[in-house]
C-alpha cells in the first residue's frame, strides 16, 4: 500500500531536511526517497545546492533518483546553470545517478573545464558515463586539455574520466605527448599507463612518468647532442 502524504507530513519532512543536525537531515532524506512525492522534488533540488555533509547530499540525490526522470530531469538541469558551485556540482552528480542520455547535451565545455576543481571532476564523471556513441573521441580532446590540473585527487578523477573511455582517448593523449608543461605530460603518460595496463594504482603510474619526464628532460638526454 503507498503512502500519500498528508500536508502536516510534507511540512514536517521539509523541516527536517533543513534541520541542524546531519543526522535528522539524512533521515529525511531517506524517508523521503523511500516514499517520493511531486512535492519533495523542488526542495530536494534547493537542498542540494546547499548541503554541506557529502553523504546528506549523496542521499538527497538518491532520494531524486526515486522520482520521476518527467519531474527530476527538468529540474536538475535548470541547476547546471546555477551560479553556485555545490549547485552544479551536485547536479552533474545527480545526473549522472539518473543516467539518461538525454541530458548529455547539457553538460557543455563549461563545466568540463569550470575553474572549481569539484564541478569539473563531476563533469568529467558524468560526461563519462553519459557521453553518446561516437562523441568519445570530442569528449577526449576537451578533457586532456585538463591535464596536469589540480591536486591527485582531481588528476586521478581525470584520469578515470579518460580511461574509462577506452582506447579512442589515445590520440588526443598524443596530441600532449609534447607539451611544455612536466605536470601534463606525466599525467598523460600516466593515464596511458593505466589504460594500457588497468591494474596498475595510479600513485604508481604517476611517480613512474613524472620519474620519465625528468629523466626526458635532464641534461644530455637530446639525441643530437655532440
Amino acid at each position: 500500500m503507498t503512502m500519500t502524504y498528508q500536508d502536516e507530513d510534507v511540512r514536517r519532512a521539509l523541516r527536517a531536511l533543513a534541520d541542524e543536525r546531519a543526522s535528522v537531515r539524512l533521515k529525511a532524506a531517506l524517508a523521503v526517497g523511500t516514499t517520493p512525492d511531486a512535492r519533495f522534488v523542488e526542495p530536494l533540488v534547493e537542498r542540494c545546492a546547499v548541503e554541506p555533509e557529502f553523504f546528506v547530499r549523496d542521499m538527497l540525490t538518491w532520494a531524486l533518483t526515486r522520482h520521476p526522470e518527467t519531474l527530476t530531469l527538468p529540474r536538475v538541469l535548470a541547476e547546471l546553470r546555477s551560479e553556485r558551485p555545490r549547485a552544479r556540482s551536485q547536479a552533474l552528480h545527480t545526473l549522472s545517478k539518473i543516467g539518461d542520455r538525454q541530458a548529455w547535451p547539457a553538460i557543455t565545455h563549461a563545466h568540463l573545464t569550470d575553474t572549481d576543481d569539484e564541478v569539473a571532476r563531476t563533469a568529467w564523471r558524468a560526461a563519462a558515463l553519459l557521453v553518446p556513441d561516437g562523441e568519445e573521441p570530442a569528449l577526449a580532446a576537451v578533457l586532456v586539455t585538463q591535464l596536469g590540473r589540480g591536486e591527485r585527487a582531481t588528476q586521478l578523477s581525470l584520469s578515470r574520466a579518460l580511461t574509462g573511455l577506452g582506447d579512442v582517448v589515445l590520440p588526443a593523449l598524443d596530441t600532449v605527448a609534447g607539451h611544455p608543461d612536466p605536470r601534463v605530460r606525466a599525467h598523460a603518460l600516466a593515464t596511458r599507463r593505466i589504460l594500457t595496463d588497468p591494474d596498475t594504482g595510479f600513485e604508481y603510474a604517476i611517480e613512474e612518468a613524472k620519474r620519465a619526464v625528468a629523466l626526458d628532460g635532464a641534461p644530455g638526454r637530446d639525441t643530437g647532442a655532440c
